[in-house]
């Protein structure tokens, strides 16, 4: 008892102590007791303290039932932990225990979220067991693989599954509708979700504030900033209260236009004690004004962040070094990185390749090589914008073999080529007598 009233009380320490209490005392306890600990434990991300429970559990014959594993395996794919999870699902079958539409949704939404290389095409296969096990979809299912394609720039797969929820007599959404909007504003068709809106006003589906949201995005995207600011006045006229992401979207949509007056306007007109800036404003302004090369007024941002408690992120530091690596700065920017790390940021692959590019520009091959083994001690490999930087530098210095040696090297590795690699490849190494094999690697036409 002590166990499930710590559980109820949110204390994870105390309901764990008595569990450990009752194990060592004899006590058994029952999935009554067990299921709120396990829920406690993931929802403050104390995975291994939810495993060892259900290890506990099984040591000690408390028969785990539907809601213990659908509970541990909630867990598990929080943590990202998909394999183990898959593994759990299995286990179930020799309890005698058959999947819920929340299991699989479970299941779904881990591959969905938390998966990597073929996350999605793992997520259709859960769907398809799920079908065939005759466990009716539901609309969070359907919500949870429409968000997953319209996130991984798969629209089409998306429809495809929107097409089958309204088959199966599941009835479309908001959230819905807010990801197939989502997924075609960030793509910049914006007609096409207006088409879509209209749909769902049709189906009796009111649109909320993340619907506007997403127009907003993506009238900023295609640089439409009138149309932007329409969609916030209509959403008003609506009754709909605009949240942070809102007015965050529109200013950092100015601020990348260059229309620092409206941005600064905007911010200073919205945002207060009872409705504050988050460091994402305050990075969109210190991004805008560093593009203007206005560094006073980038100053006067940080220090009002600071006013307000909000402290410097990565993003910060990676704007602020990539402005002084663009002024031509390169040795100050480097003082950042230092910085980070004092204060305990991770520089991340994009932190290291704008300093990279910046020591490149400069004429730096040597500074550059030395951050790139700072960055591999620091376990992070090389990836593709870290061999361009690198490519066209060599390229710039006139060291044709060796930028194509690092070519090499990176398809190698199993490194897919982006478009900057490919105009590197034409413009720089083609026009110097380098060309292509039956393999696509480059060889000298120069003897």
């Amino acid at each position: 008892m002590l166990v499930l009233e710590y559980a109820r009380r949110s204390n994870a320490a105390l309901a764990m102590e008595a569990f450990d209490r009752a194990r060592d005392y004899g006590f058994r306890l029952s999935p009554l007791s067990c299921n709120p600990l396990l829920s406690l434990m993931v929802k403050e991300g104390r995975l291994e303290s939810v495993e060892k429970v259900y290890r506990q559990m099984i040591r000690g014959r408390i028969e785990p039932n539907l809601m213990t594993f659908n509970t541990v395996i909630n867990g598990l794919c929080r943590a990202g932990k998909l394999q183990r999870a898959a593994d759990l699902f299995d286990d179930m079958k020799s309890w005698g225990l058959l999947p819920s539409v929340v299991t699989y949704n479970t299941l779904i939404h881990g591959h969905c979220k938390m998966g990597r290389t073929g996350k999605m095409y793992k997520a259709e296969t859960v769907l398809k067991d799920m079908v065939s096990k005759q466990v009716h979809p539901n609309v969070i299912t359907f919500n949870t693989l429409i968000d997953g394609h319209c996130k991984d720039g798969n629209f089409p797969s998306a429809m495809k599954l929107f097409s089958e929820m309204k088959q199966r007599g599941v009835p479309p959404n908001v959230v819905t509708y807010n990801s197939l909007l989502s997924g075609l504003c960030a793509e910049g068709k914006v007609d096409d979700a207006l088409e879509m809106l209209e749909e769902m006003r049709g189906s009796a589906v009111e649109p909320n504030i993340v619907t506007y949201n997403s127009f907003i995005n993506g009238y900023c995207k295609k640089g439409m900033l009138a149309e932007a600011k329409g969609m916030l006045d209509d959403a008003l006229k609506l009754g709909l209260a605009p949240n942070v992401i809102t007015y965050n979207t529109l200013i950092d949509g100015y601020c990348r236009s260059g229309k620092m007056e409206d941005a600064c306007e905007l911010h200073g007109s919205v945002f207060s004690k009872e409705f504050p800036p988050n460091i994402s404003t305050y990075n969109s302004l210190i991004l805008g004004f560093c593009q203007s090369g206005d560094m006073k007024r980038v100053s006067k941002v940080l220090n009002e962040m600071e006013e307000n408690g909000l402290k410097a992120d990565r993003v910060t530091y990676n704007e602020l070094i990539g402005s002084l690596c663009m002024q031509g700065e390169p040795k100050k920017a480097l003082k950042l990185l230092d910085e980070m790390l004092e204060i305990g940021l991770s520089p991340s692959h994009v932190t290291y390749n704008i300093l990279m590019d910046g020591f490149c520009k400069e004429g730096n091959l040597r500074a550059s090589l030395n951050l790139r083994s700072r960055m591999e001690k620091n376990g992070k490999r090389a990836n593709v914008v870290t061999y361009n930087v690198f490519m066209k530098c060599l390229c710039k210095k006139g060291k044709m073999a060796e930028a194509n040696k690092l070519l090499n090297e990176m398809l190698m590795k199993g490194l897919i080529p982006n478009r900057v690699t490919y105009e590197i490849i034409r413009d720089e190494m083609m026009e110097r007598g380098f060309v292509p094999d039956a393999d696509g690697h480059l060889f000298s036409t120069q003897l």
